[in-house]
């Protein structure tokens, strides 16, 4: 399951290198520059001036978060919607999956098919659904389809954030006179007869690069009635992955110019999300979801975090306390694990709860004080997290070694049998038993708080590298770890995180050692020059270790 890029600490997605040099990335705020997060030696700075125009210091667990009522940020929200209800739908956000595009005639309604954006407002896809449904005079609504697999990474933690954010994604339908349907099995089995007992015209669904969703998306296409069209709708990104570059991209420095060239064009304002003005003759069937909740055949030992608090609107508080408080500590303090500087969204924009475009837009509105970390934390919140959704979407090894760049898989390879200093088993490494008081510590933060700093999760992911018995081994390891115990896991971030840490992508070549070979390396003492270890191995190592 997201979010967020690794070492940016910022929220913790797709990882940050140690040492950066500047790039000009000046797409949200005037002419700023900022470090980019992965060093290149050949990098030239890229100016994106143009697109401007367009468009507790101290380390403390994590506290349940106490929500403002009425919070400046999201009156504020709710009248730049109002003001801004005539913004235009960009058919570049879509893209059409099925043979046919017209809504078939005679039917009784729209379907949105909510899958990995999980809000009302400030959704894409949504929007474009309810602006159909008008235009035929037809009723709007949404289906979500719970499937839970039988999987170790089938959690709590996960499930339990995904069903309350839902739950309040409900009340707001209702409140708008859009009917909210919860499906329970697979898409493929449980969808096509909902369109046809429905009598459904349209299907508009929102998108994701991994291989379960787009399977999903395809086993639906095969039994859809073929009259009815299927309208996928980027709304995850700022720019649609499509849009921003048809191919593969080797690294940031070679998709950042595409996105900052269309972010005057796609990084607008939302319309919305108005009172449906056609209700149902058939309303959805009320859902009982504390039942739903008892029934989740779940892992219940990885417990819910109580930092995070599921939804939009606990979404939105987290936002407004970053800007009040985070963001001016962003630029100089985001790689410092003891330091209260990140945004602490991934999450939310993980499931979907927020939307990145509505961060990328009020920090850059709102942080205007916060100089350089502005452009700082929009480099990674729109050109490092849509990088990840670019390799995951046009690498369908995204998840393996064997997805590694030549030079990476040929590197590994050649130091596959080195030995190595420590060996440990996934039991051993889960729970956090090793000889570094650091690693586990960082371990141990993830396994109670679902969360881990972005620099950290670097260290992290590389130890695994070095304390198992191959890069297959490893990277299994890692993958497993994140997304079972991370509340933002399970996320295209994260894969191409642990891809980054373990197998160089989005990375180059560096001077070669044992086990590593030309991948990047970190180690204990290059954290105690970035920051106060002591600090943090006090704050999170089990005292038992």
């Amino acid at each position: 399951m997201l979010c967020c890029i690794w070492r940016r600490s910022s929220y913790s997605s797709a990882p940050r290198t140690l040492s950066r040099p500047t790039s000009a990335f000046s797409c949200l705020t005037k002419s700023f520059t900022t470090q980019n997060i992965m060093s290149d030696k050949k990098r030239k700075p890229t100016s994106a001036a143009a697109a401007a125009k367009g468009s507790s210091a101290k380390l403390q667990k994590l506290t349940p978060m106490k929500e403002k009522a009425g919070g400046w940020l999201q009156d504020l929200m709710k009248q730049q919607r109002t003001e801004k209800k005539d913004v235009k739908f960009n058919k570049k956000r879509l893209r059409v999956i099925s043979d046919t595009e017209k809504i078939k005639q005679g039917s009784e309604g729209v379907l949105y098919w909510m899958s990995r954006d999980h809000r009302v407002q400030d959704n894409w896809a949504l929007i474009h659904a309810q602006q159909l449904a008008v235009e035929e005079n037809l009723p709007l609504h949404v289906c979500v389809c719970l499937l839970v697999p039988k999987s170790e990474l089938s959690t709590l933690r996960h499930y339990s954030f995904m069903l309350k954010g839902l739950e309040e994604v409900a009340k707001e339908c209702k409140a708008l006179d859009i009917q909210f349907h919860l499906l329970h099995g697979a898409a493929g089995d449980v969808l096509p007869g909902f369109v046809s007992d429905r009598s459904l015209g349209a299907v508009v669904t929102d998108f994701s690069p991994l291989r379960e969703r787009l399977q999903w998306l395809e086993d639906v296409k095969k039994k859809l009635p073929k009259d009815i069209p299927i309208l996928q709708v980027d709304a995850h990104n700022v720019v649609p992955c499509w849009e921003a570059s048809p191919k593969l991209e080797y690294a940031a420095r070679t998709i950042r110019g595409k996105i900052t060239k269309l972010l005057p064009e796609f990084l607008t304002d939302f319309p919305l999300v108005e009172k449906h003005p056609y209700t149902a003759t058939r309303t959805a069937k009320p859902v009982d979801w504390e039942k739903n909740q008892a029934s989740l055949d779940v892992d219940r030992t990885v417990r819910e975090p109580e930092w995070a608090k599921p939804g939009t609107k606990a979404g939105v508080v987290m936002l407004e306390s970053f800007i009040d408080v985070r963001l001016k500590l962003f630029e100089t303090q985001r790689n410092d694990p003891n330091a209260a500087a990140l945004s602490q969204l991934s999450p939310w924009i993980r499931f979907g709860h927020l939307s990145a475009q509505r961060v990328a837009l009020q920090v850059q509105r709102s942080g205007k004080n916060a100089g350089q970390s502005v452009s700082s934390f929009i480099e990674e919140l729109v050109v490092r997290r849509e990088l990840t959704d670019n390799f995951c979407f046009y690498n369908k090894k995204y998840d393996s070694v064997e997805g590694a760049y030549e030079w990476a898989q040929k590197t590994l390879k050649d130091h596959a049998k080195d030995e190595r200093p420590y060996i440990y088993t996934r039991e051993q490494l889960e729970k956090a038993k090793t000889h570094d008081k650091l690693w586990n510590a960082a371990q141990y933060q993830m396994l109670t708080e679902g969360k881990m700093h972005g620099f950290i999760r670097m260290y992290w992911a590389k130890k695994i590298l070095e304390w198992t018995s191959s890069p297959e081994e490893a990277l299994s390891i890692a993958l497993y770890l994140n997304d079972r115990y991370s509340l933002d896991g399970q996320d295209p971030n994260g894969f191409v995180g642990c891809m980054w840490s373990i197998c160089g992508i989005h990375d180059q070549g560096w001077a070669e050692r044992p086990v590593f070979g030309k991948i990047r390396y970190m180690n204990y003492k290059g954290c105690l020059r970035k920051f106060d270890v002591a600090q943090f191995e006090q704050k999170y190592c089990p005292k038992n270790i």
